[in-house]
């Protein structure tokens, strides 16, 4: 696809701006880093484009600082460009929860889906990123063929990014854009430890 110049023009009676103007479902998916940071820029290019960008972050802690959302939230208050909100919930790394700190996390899960069903039927943003959304649906939390149908039966011109590992193969099917990042190599495999500026 040399210069953004597609191979296959669809016999679908769309002119090129119609086409160029449908709205996308994208999953980035697999092993490699990059998945969420990729989802950000993109919502950095809606923000520049003037729509209205939400984040519902799956499986990241409340308490965590992250710089992508800080950077947003700043953006989203300059007035330049569009508004940003951003809504955590889940349980953290599933690898560091502790005895004694469970919470109902397959219930926030399900609300926090719920909310965006929500929020897409009434066409409240233009932009939205379901940062790690893959797991919710990969343990169960949430109804796959319902976040399938939803998504893809969505009104109007929202554009949604999904990621997270393990997609499952029917969001991967219905996808207008697919990446699967592949990790070919990574300094946690050395021992090192994750660092604010490169992993938040």
């Amino acid at each position: 696809m040399p210069q953004g110049k597609p191979e296959v023009t669809p016999d679908d009676g769309l002119t090129t701006r119609e086409r160029r103007r449908q709205p996308v479902l994208a999953v980035h998916t697999g092993q490699g880093k990059g998945k969420s940071t990729a989802a950000f820029g993109m919502a950095l290019r809606a923000w520049s484009a003037g729509w209205s960008i939400v984040v519902y972050q799956f499986v990241k802690s409340p308490k965590w600082r992250v710089g992508e959302e800080a950077a947003l939230r700043a953006l989203g208050e300059t007035g330049k460009g569009g508004a940003v909100t951003w809504h955590k919930m889940g349980e953290g790394w599933s690898w560091i929860q502790r005895p004694g700190t469970e919470r109902d996390h397959a219930a926030e899960a399900a609300e926090g889906w719920a909310q965006i069903k929500r929020d897409l039927a009434a066409e409240a943003y233009r932009f939205y990123v379901l940062d790690e959304f893959t797991y919710p649906m990969k343990w169960g939390w949430v109804d796959v063929a319902d976040v399938v149908a939803t998504l893809r039966d969505r009104p109007g011109s929202q554009h949604v990014v999904v990621t997270g590992r393990d997609a499952h193969a029917d969001i991967v099917a219905a996808a207008d854009l697919v990446t699967d990042m592949t990790k070919v190599k990574h300094p946690m495999d050395a021992g090192r430890k994750g660092q604010q500026g490169i992993e938040w």
